[in-house]
């Protein structure tokens, strides 16, 4: 399905029921946007099919951000990560989520911190996943030596410092982000911006929103696998030192990196759920 936005059409999908019976009346039950990775080479894709389970406690929207996925294109000198934070604000409107929760992952944690800053009081909840509110060349290039030795963080240092590595060499940079990673089919299914990632990544090297985050009023659950060497732990601790008192929270999945719902999926969505459910969602 696509929908007009914000002068841009997005792409978006639906897996779950928001209202369900429940004896003479119908429940309300919460919804959680999902927000991708990126920037440029990830879509919704890599969500499915593994976040059906969190179906069990609310409706789940996928959405591509501009310019990814099947969203439509622009010019990528034009794209940021407020204009995406400010399309989910508009996207919930438009289609008629109140009080959604927001879910980021990776890059889309970059969306929806600035969402939450950028829009106070409109959201349920945010859920940071694997991500981080300022770009650390060097704490992240510790993460992969960490994980990987000296060779993957050298790698990992050109890449993400805008020496750019080739596909052989992004492989085991890839394979070091934790047990288990998307696979091939995964990784196939994505559609692709190449011409938005040279520019995207440029922004993400100069991204650093922490004193923003005292903007957030909505409860925050930051969450990170103990064994991501991108967004590394040291990462999410700094986000919940920077949101006001009292609305953020901090889990850190043993066994897990950056995709801690491939290698722990029980443990993963058990906190996932409890958040979810919990009464900040106005469904409760």
């Amino acid at each position: 399905m696509q929908v007009e936005v914000n002068g841009t059409r997005l792409w978006f999908d639906v897996d779950g029921p928001a209202l369900v019976p429940d004896g003479p009346a119908m429940r309300e039950r919460p919804t959680v946007v999902l927000v991708h990775g990126g920037p440029g080479g990830y879509d919704h894709s890599y969500f499915k099919p593994d976040f059906a389970p969190l179906t069990r406690k609310a409706q789940l929207v996928y959405l591509d951000l501009r310019d990814h996925g099947r969203s439509a294109r622009h010019d990528p000198a034009d794209w940021s990560f407020e204009v995406c934070a400010d399309d989910v604000r508009a996207f919930c409107d438009i289609v008629g989520i109140a009080k959604p929760i927001v879910y980021g992952h990776s890059m889309g944690g970059f969306v929806a911190m600035l969402y939450g800053a950028r829009h106070p009081g409109h959201a349920a909840a945010l859920v940071l996943q694997s991500t981080m509110a300022r770009f650390d060349l060097a704490r992240l290039v510790e993460g992969f030596r960490r994980v990987g030795g000296d060779d993957v963080a050298e790698l990992a240092r050109r890449d993400y410092g805008g020496d750019p590595v080739s596909d052989e060499e992004w492989a085991r940079v890839f394979a070091a982000f934790g047990p288990r990673v998307p696979d091939k089919q995964q990784l196939a299914r994505r559609i692709r911006n190449a011409e938005l990632g040279a520019h995207g990544m440029e922004l993400m090297r100069e991204f650093d929103i922490v004193d923003q985050l005292a903007r957030i009023d909505c409860p925050t659950l930051v969450c990170v696998g103990e064994l991501d060497p991108g967004t590394p732990v040291e990462a999410s601790r700094e986000i919940v030192d920077a949101l006001p008192p009292g609305i953020g929270r901090l889990a850190v999945i043993e066994q897990a990196g950056h995709f801690p719902w491939k290698d722990v999926p029980e443990q993963y969505f058990a906190v996932i759920e409890n958040f979810v459910a919990r009464p900040h969602n106005p469904a409760h």
